[in-house]
């Protein structure tokens, strides 16, 4: 079953000389349940590629279908909701709440739609991420491989549609990534959660479903 469609995605920056052509005109799909991982160099696209995929910014053209609707066809209101809702994402630094401890942090996004926290569901997601012992400490006290565990928490708590992983691992020791890329693949598994990666490491990427390389904006190769 399809769960993300891209259809000729560009994002352009700029006019005249000053134009730059982020993203040239990309399309793929992703089916439930897959784990892709994009890579490229710095510079590629695959950064903006992630952010218009998961609604955080508009397309100069183009669209995108998460379970079957067109997200920009949605004004910004709804389309916060949405991507509240369908969008887990996760990023490099982590962006945690200082002054919110671990079962804050990972219950924010319900907190922010007004829904309930199922303490069966939130304890079953601290076991996963090996933190049912730090669920009361702030982020301050955790290593850096925990505070990026916590924002995997904060991206599964919602059961989102999809989840955009931007570099997820750029900010660790080799150890610790090894051990974020164990638990997303574990979440994809036992949650049969979707996730897209992206990653400048390619032995990293190897551990993906499936490999989409992007240069220069455009996609140029799939594994």
């Amino acid at each position: 079953m399809e769960i993300l469609r891209v259809e000729n995605l560009s994002k352009v920056y700029g006019k005249g000389e000053n134009k730059v052509v982020a993203l040239d005109n990309v399309s793929f799909s992703v089916e439930k349940g897959e784990f892709v991982a994009i890579v490229g160099a710095s510079g590629s696209g695959k950064s903006t590629l992630l952010h218009l995929v998961g609604g955080v910014d508009r397309p100069t053209k183009g669209k995108v279908f998460i379970d079957g609707k067109n997200i920009y066809a949605m004004n910004d209101d709804k389309l916060a909701i949405f991507r509240r809702r369908q969008v887990g994402l996760i990023y490099q630094f982590y962006n945690l709440i200082p002054i919110l401890n671990v079962e804050e942090n990972i219950t924010l996004p319900l907190e922010l739609d007004n829904r309930e926290v199922d303490k069966k569901s939130l304890k079953e997601l601290l076991e996963l991420l090996g933190l049912e012992n730090r669920s009361k400490h702030l982020p301050n006290e955790l290593s850096g491989g925990q505070q990026q565990r916590v924002s995997i928490g904060r991206a599964l708590i919602t059961n989102p549609a999809i989840i955009l992983a931007d570099e997820p691992t750029g900010n660790l020791d080799s150890k610790s990534s090894d051990e974020i890329v164990a638990l997303l693949k574990k979440s994809n598994k036992e949650y049969n959660q979707t996730i897209i990666m992206i990653t400048h490491n390619m032995e990293i990427a190897k551990e993906a479903d499936r490999i989409i390389k992007i240069e220069d904006g455009r996609i140029v190769e799939e594994d």
